[in-house]
């Protein structure tokens, strides 16, 4: 288990820099893609729980969202359309959702089309936002700083959380978390944030002084990580399931591995856009 682990973990660390240091179409592609698995696998826990074996005309709805969605993304990023059509889209999804439930009354329950438009945001809105960090001006040296706090952050926790980690701080929610390993998280993000900026960001711009800057975000950045890893494991347990699903060998689905960044590029395209 530890070697299929390590060797899928080392290939999706290889696709994501990959993409990210492409950018354009080719990052917006494959964010698309892995928005499109891990709201298939929302769907699956949170409105269907296995009931539907097919893809009924909620998820439907849904789907089209999210292809609109990143269209616009990517219109906006690369030819400057107006960004207000993203919250267009956003909304249209959610009108798109009602009136399904509507015309198929009672087919579907209120909660179902809660637990689909929040499938929505959950992981495709907010991984969009790596593609939205890369293509700002200077996204090339920003977007990195969504994998040191949410990647960076989980190995320095865990390798802390194994040497020194006592304390359970959450027990009910993710029994092998400790307050150690959170605190290792979180600095281990903070240092590879500050060694980040201090060699390849201020070295490409030494009129700019940003390496503390850069650790504060990776800072923030992995306390949301935790937050986004946690609130996974809680859906889980919720469902009473132990992965989201079997895709990546020894990780499970997709939610499984990118539950940390889906809460974390929002937070680092923001501070960045602010910050920086």
């Amino acid at each position: 288990m530890f070697w299929k682990r390590l060797i899928s973990g080392i290939v999706l660390l290889a696709i994501a820099i990959a993409a990210m240091a492409f950018g354009n179409i080719i990052l917006a592609a494959t964010l698309l893609l892995i928005s499109m698995i891990a709201y298939r696998e929302l769907t699956r826990v949170l409105c269907f729980s296995g009931e539907e074996k097919g893809i009924g005309a909620l998820e439907v709805v849904g789907y089209v969202g999210i292809a609109a969605y990143y269209a616009v993304c990517f219109l906006s990023a690369i030819y400057g359309l107006d960004q207000r059509f993203l919250l267009a889209t956003i909304m249209g999804t959610f009108l798109g959702m009602l009136l399904v439930y509507v015309l198929t009354f009672p087919k579907y329950q209120a909660s179902q089309v809660a637990a689909c438009f929040f499938s929505v945001l959950y992981a495709p809105v907010c991984l969009a936002f790596v593609f939205l960090t890369r293509e700002q001006d200077l996204g090339i040296y920003f977007v990195w700083l969504i994998l040191i706090s949410a990647w960076g952050c989980d190995t320095c926790a865990y390798a802390v959380g194994m040497l020194v980690g006592k304390k359970r701080i959450f027990p009910n929610l993710s029994p092998k978390k400790s307050l150690e390993g959170c605190i290792g998280g979180v600095a281990g993000a903070m240092i590879i944030g500050a060694l980040y900026g201090h060699f390849f960001v201020e070295a490409s711009f030494p009129e700019r002084s940003v390496a503390w800057i850069i650790a504060l975000i990776c800072g923030f950045g992995a306390l949301c990580s935790m937050v986004g890893d946690l609130a996974a494991s809680g859906i889980k347990r919720n469902a009473g399931i132990k992965d989201y699903g079997n895709l990546i060998p020894g990780h499970g689905g997709i939610m499984d591995r990118f539950d940390s960044m889906i809460v974390t590029a929002p937070l680092v395209y923001f501070m960045a856009t602010f910050l920086l």
